[in-house]
Order: C-alpha cells, then sequence, then structure tokens
C-alpha cells in the first residue's frame, strides 16, 4: 500500500462525507463493518462479508463488530474489535500504513463500542439492522447514501492501485486454469489449481468462480464445478476474479480445445471485446456501448454463417438478445457489481436501461476514474434458442452449425477498464496478462 495515496484517498472521502453530512442535514457519520451471521438453528458461521461503506475507508475485511466514526474537522476514530478469544484467531493487533491516519479504540467486547460512538448531534447511522447497538440503530438515510454511492463510482489513486493489484493476482491463476483444462482436468481440479495459484481460497474469493466446460459455459452463472473430467474437454469458460485489500478484479477467458468454427467464433470475439475496450472514453453513454455490442454480435452472426440475415435485420429483430441476453459490464471495485449503476445524478435519481434490455447493470455516462468490466458474450442456450426456433427468424438460423457449437456452450470475454481523461482507456486485465509472468 502506498502511504502517499491512501493518506489522498483517506483526505478525499473525509471531504466527500463532511459535504454529504452537511447536504443532508446530519453531524457525523457511522459506519459499522457488521456481524458474524450464523446458520439457522446452527453454531456455524456464514462467511463474514463487511459492509462496504467500512472498507471503503480501512482495508479490513474480517473484522466483524468494529465500527467507524466521521466527524468534520476530526480524524476518523476507528474502533477495533479484537476479542480475547480461544476458540478462534482473533484480528491481529492493528499495524499497517493505514493506523497513523486514524484515531484508534480497541475494543474486547462489541457493546464496548457504545462508549466511543455515542457524540452529540444527528447521526447518519450505515449498516445492516443486525449491527445495531444500544441506542445506535442504523439509519441509512437515503439522501446521504446516494451522494456517497454516486461519488464511489469514480476511484481514487489508491483504489486504482489495489485494483491492479487485484488483476495481477488473478492472472497467474488465469494461467494455472488454461493449463489445467489443456491437461484434461475437470472443473473442480481447474478451480482447484485456480485457487492454488492465486493464492485464494473459497472463503476470500471476491465472488464464486465460475468454471465451465463444454455446454456448461451456456449457463451464464454456473455455479457448479463437476470432480468428473468430461471424456473430451472442448472449451473452458472461466470467469473468475481476485481481490486485494477489498478491492476485486472480474476476469473471464474463453480457451478451445481446437475445432475449425469455434476458433473462428472466438476470434470474432476477442477482435470484437477489444473494439468495445476502446468504446470506454469519458462522457461516452455506458448505454451505447452495450448497444453497440449488439450489432458487433449480429456481424459476427451473420459473418459466421449462423444466421443468414443481414447484421441489421438481426439487430431490429431482437436475434441478438438470444445469443447475447446480458448486458455488456457493470461498475467494478469495492463490490464486484459496484454500488450506484443505474444513477441518473447524486440525488438518487435512475438512469434508465435500453427498451428491451433488461439485465444491463450500468446505465451511467462514463466519468476518468470510473472502472467498468466490458464483457461481452455469445452463447448457446437451449431455452433461449428454442424460442427462436419458433419465430420467423428461426428459418434463417443455420441449425446444424448452431447444434455443432452448442457443444462448446460460448464464448465470453471479460476485461476490466478504467476510462481515462487522456483518451484511451487503461485495460487492467490485458496490462497484467502483459506484465505477469
Amino acid at each position: 500500500m502506498n502511504d502517499s495515496s491512501y493518506a489522498q484517498h483517506l483526505s478525499r472521502l473525509q471531504a466527500q462525507a463532511e459535504s454529504a453530512l452537511a447536504r443532508s442535514g446530519f453531524d457525523a457519520l457511522l459506519i459499522a463493518a457488521g456481524i458474524e451471521k450464523y446458520a439457522f438453528l446452527d453454531d456455524r458461521p456464514y462467511l463474514f462479508q463487511p459492509n462496504p461503506h467500512f472498507k471503503h475507508w480501512l482495508p479490513l475485511t474480517a473484522h466483524p463488530h468494529s465500527w467507524l466514526l466521521v466527524r468534520p474537522g476530526h480524524k476518523p476514530r476507528l474502533v477495533y474489535y479484537q476479542p480475547d478469544d480461544f476458540w478462534h484467531v482473533p484480528p491481529a493487533d492493528p499495524s499497517g500504513e493505514w493506523l497513523p491516519h486514524v484515531e484508534l479504540c480497541v475494543i474486547g467486547r462489541p457493546e464496548d463500542a457504545l462508549a466511543h460512538l455515542r457524540v452529540p448531534g444527528r447521526l447518519a447511522i450505515i449498516g445492516e439492522a443486525d449491527a445495531a447497538l444500544e441506542g445506535l440503530v442504523p439509519n441509512n438515510p437515503a439522501a446521504l447514501l446516494n451522494m456517497l454511492h454516486w461519488q464511489r463510482a469514480v476511484k481514487s489513486g489508491y483504489e486504482l492501485e489495489q485494483m491492479r493489484a487485484a488483476s495481477r493476482r488473478a492472472v497467474p491463476a488465469h494461467r494455472a486454469a488454461k493449463a489445467a483444462f489443456e491437461a484434461g482436468a475437470s472443473e473442480l481440479d481447474i478451480h482447484r489449481a485456480y485457487l492454488a495459484a492465486s493464492g485464494h481460497t473459497d472463503r476470500d474469493l471476491p465472488y464464486s468462480n465460475i468454471v465451465a466446460l463444454n455446454e456448461h459455459g451456456a449457463v451464464l452463472h454456473y455455479q457448479y464445478q463437476d470432480p468428473t473430467p468430461p471424456a473430451q474437454s472442448r472449451s473452458l469458460l472461466i470467469d473468475a476474479g481476485a481481490q486485494v485489500n477489498g478491492y476485486a478484479s472480474d476476469i473471464t477467458r474463453t480457451w478451445s480445445g481446437r475445432d475449425e468454427y469455434f476458433d473462428a467464433l472466438l476470434a470474432a470475439m476477442e477482435a470484437a471485446q477489444l473494439a468495445l475496450v476502446d468504446e470506454v472514453r469519458a462522457s461516452v453513454d455506458y448505454r451505447d456501448i452495450h448497444l453497440s455490442t449488439h450489432r458487433r454480435i449480429a456481424a459476427i452472426l451473420a459473418e459466421q454463417g449462423i444466421v443468414r440475415m443481414s447484421a441489421e435485420a438481426l439487430v431490429e429483430q431482437h436475434v441478438t438478445s438470444t445469443f447475447f441476453p446480458h448486458g455488456i459490464g457493470h461498475l467494478l471495485g469495492l463490490q464486484v457489481h459496484d454500488i450506484g449503476g443505474f444513477m441518473a445524478d447524486d440525488s438518487g435519481a435512475l438512469a434508465p436501461k435500453p427498451e428491451g434490455h433488461p439485465y444491463l447493470r450500468l446505465t451511467r455516462r462514463l466519468e476518468p476514474g470510473m472502472v467498468v468490466t466490458i464483457e461481452p458474450g455469445l452463447y448457446f442456450i437451449p431455452t433461449l434458442l428454442d424460442k427462436l426456433r419458433a419465430t420467423p427468424a428461426g428459418s434463417a438460423v443455420n441449425w446444424s452449425l448452431v447444434e455443432h457449437l452448442a457443444r462448446f456452450g460460448g464464448v465470453r470475454i471479460e476485461d476490466d477498464v478504467v476510462c481515462r481523461s487522456d483518451g484511451a482507456p487503461e485495460n487492467l486485465t490485458r496490462d497484467a496478462f502483459a506484465v505477469v509472468g
């Protein structure tokens, strides 16, 4: 962690918080890290997920029952929960570049936080309801949250450093997954190779890995990892990331076991994806990139002979939505699908999705410092193909070629991309693949 960039990041958050407090009529901001939750009728805890607002300020991702107090003109006060526990390993003693920038209060019991959090004035308390302490109940003021969520889309220099590092952490794991695929490994063993190379466990991945061989690549959020290798490994679609200090990378690659038709489709999608990355420019409406994706998918469907229609007709008749049913991407940062993607301004007004495109996750105009994913896909999804077959456009589909390509599931290629003020975007993913051996 770069101390100078972190200090600037914290100063920026302090200024944003003070402005939001003043505009929304509050005197201080309390942020709960959250609590550990347990399975129903069990003593087994779920994986702790910190409040994103908490880890926005501090790189502390495994610290339930901690709190942050933010007041105008004061150093942030961190209430750091460190129990005397012989059942589990408690949090380590506070250390790191962040430590000099906070007023530290260490507590051994959750209720001890009260003595450090009760300050005069109106309090904005951000957190889940179960984080409440006596007299301190999260109220999550909508006006204040809208301001903070709007601003969070634009990343500080410190945040971009963490996201570059998260991309670099994921790259060796993607290479290990590719090697395991080429060796004929099962989905489960590919997943294990990914974990080993990334240094992650299932507990601390930013999201559950999608490891899809062959037809499984047609399931957009395929959730299983088959322990049995297939008789033939035709393709691998792996959607997997990494995280550093609470910031995520989100990378998808599709690999081929060598097939003339699928390789041609994969090459066409690679070219289209790079062209779409280049559309990430300041002031561009992200919805336009999504619509551009449909035009590019249409051209591929026509050029590859998958559907015998003009690219224009494929878009006009919504045939492209059969093969590309999701959005082109989303905001990325503290959360994989970072919040604030549908905001028109900091009041919370919504920027609508384009008509006929219900699954797009980002409808904002791009600004320098935003990090977005660009993830075009082209899939052969049985349920959607059946619906297409029943329409007039179904007669234009080369069903024999579709049947062949369906054995490979589909293609998705995803990069994490920074919008910059000086023209061309920064591709965090490709840069990491270029520098990490």
